[in-house]
């Protein structure tokens, strides 16, 4: 079975349509969402809709900061962040509410895990940037999941870590469409990316694709209208650098 891994939707609803119709044309089966489903981007309750649609299918969906934050803004909107989440959760409606509230914060399918950030103290959405934080990421996945595979966003960018002789995490960087081998006898974590904002330099959406009878992942970046989507950023009135994080890719 395949698995499309898409994390970082943030409310960009053609970035979404356009990775879902890519994997599955890729023969993803099903698909697996790592949060942030909104925030920054004009369509969250389209975003929504949609991956409610996915989870009523059988998709496996945790949360992230960003919907955590949408179902409670801050009083006091400091940052553009914050002026985000207000926004957001102003167009909600109760059953997108209900539905975020009740996600979890890591969901497991054979000896694999998925999370929003890393699986170190899932809450305390610690970005996996670097070796040192994936070895805390694989070692809290193994010892709290008994996870062989680990796999999140919330970076924003595509990343790769395997256990090497030595067990320390070594970096590995992924070509899009180009398959690796997730051999058994390593643990491995993958970070897939955002689809809905990239900060990488390029603007083409991000999502990964697992096959899991061949133990295999893809990497892949999509072309979708990014342009338009900027402009709903503009026309929602929301932060203008958000609009232009999407037209610039970072």
């Amino acid at each position: 079975m395949k698995l499309a891994l898409l994390s970082d939707l943030h409310a960009n609803r053609r970035a979404l349509e356009a990775c879902l119709a890519h994997a599955r044309a890729e023969g993803a089966a099903r698909c697996v969402l790592l949060g942030d489903l909104v925030g920054y981007g004009a369509e969250p309750a389209e975003v929504l809709d949609a991956v409610m649609d996915l989870h009523a299918g059988g998709a496996l969906v945790v949360r992230g900061n960003h919907d955590e934050a949408a179902l409670q803004p801050a009083a006091a909107q400091q940052t553009a962040e914050d002026v985000s989440a207000a926004w957001t959760h102003a167009r909600l409606t109760p059953a997108h509410r209900a539905f975020l509230a009740g996600l979890p914060l890591a969901a497991t399918l054979e000896d694999t895990l998925f999370v929003h950030a890393s699986a170190r103290e899932p809450a305390r959405w610690e970005y996996v940037d670097r070796p040192e934080l994936a070895e805390r990421c694989l070692e809290a996945a193994r010892r709290d999941w008994g996870a062989r595979r680990v796999f999140c966003g919330h970076v924003h960018e595509q990343h790769l870590y395997y256990r090497g002789r030595d067990g320390r995490p070594q970096a590995f960087a992924p070509a899009p469409g180009i398959p690796i081998p997730l051999t058994a006898h390593r643990q491995w974590l993958g970070v897939v990316g955002s689809v809905g904002q990239p900060r990488d330099g390029d603007p083409r959406a991000m999502y990964a694709l697992l096959d899991l009878a061949h133990a295999r992942l893809v990497f892949h970046r999509v072309a979708y209208d990014h342009t338009a989507a900027a402009a709903a950023i503009r026309a929602a009135g929301l932060p203008e650098h958000f609009a232009q994080r999407l037209e610039g890719g970072r």
